[in-house]
């Protein structure tokens, strides 16, 4: 019996996947760096967005604004950050307050997106590279039979088998990189739309808040 790709070790496949797989193993490091350091970006800027809204909606009450500016300051979460520009215009129009707070989106959000376009194109390309080495050694494995052929030296079925199956071995690597990089991209897109949601919530409770404040003190 045949020994499994499962059974060889990491150094036997990569000779017998050919050049195509560095490219490959570059792709699976690089997508691994990227999922560590956002997984510790993420979890650091996680918060109790409702706890604090309703901390910060007390502060504005209690007419303690730079006690509110300091508690979101306080806060990696980008809530947090857009709720503070929005209180640093307080007693402005409900305008400028808006305009203040979309500013601050427009800085948080591309923070949350970083390098997910990285990953979604090692997603992609991945199973392309690997189909392409596959395409290659397929190709070379019929060149090696004609050449065989023509010089009366024919090419045993399980020769070609063989040839067959390291070309595919491209294939299987780049489908190993790209399923689980494009399974955790899904999961990273839904973090970020996750902290948009609550920044969009964030923003107009505060402004409509502040809002009703000014004009009851007015």
């Amino acid at each position: 019996m045949g020994t499994s790709i499962w059974e060889m070790n990491a150094i036997s496949l990569i000779k017998m996947g050919g050049p195509l797989m560095i490219p490959l193993i570059i792709c699976s490091v690089v997508a691994l760096a990227i999922i560590i350091e956002r997984l510790i970006y993420f979890a650091s800027i996680r918060t109790n967005v409702r706890q604090l809204k309703k901390a910060v909606f007390d502060d504005i009450k209690h007419n303690n604004i730079k006690q509110a500016i300091e508690r979101c300051d306080q806060s990696r979460s980008p809530a947090a950050k857009v709720m503070q520009a929005g209180i640093v215009k307080f007693g402005a129009t409900r305008d400028e307050i808006k305009e203040a707070m979309e500013d601050a989106s427009l800085f948080e959000i591309p923070k949350l997106e970083s390098r997910l376009g990285a990953m979604a194109t090692i997603a992609h390309v991945s199973p392309l590279l690997g189909l392409l080495g596959t395409v290659t050694g397929m190709t070379a494995s019929f060149h090696t039979v004609q050449v065989r052929a023509a010089s009366m030296n024919p090419t045993t079925p399980g020769d070609l088998a063989g040839a067959i199956g390291e070309a595919l071995l491209t294939t299987v690597a780049g489908l190993m990189v790209a399923i689980p990089t494009y399974v955790v991209y899904n999961y990273f897109v839904n973090r970020v739309n996750h902290f948009v949601l609550d920044m969009e919530r964030a923003a107009t409770e505060l402004v409509n808040f502040m809002t009703q404040i000014t004009e009851t003190k007015v």
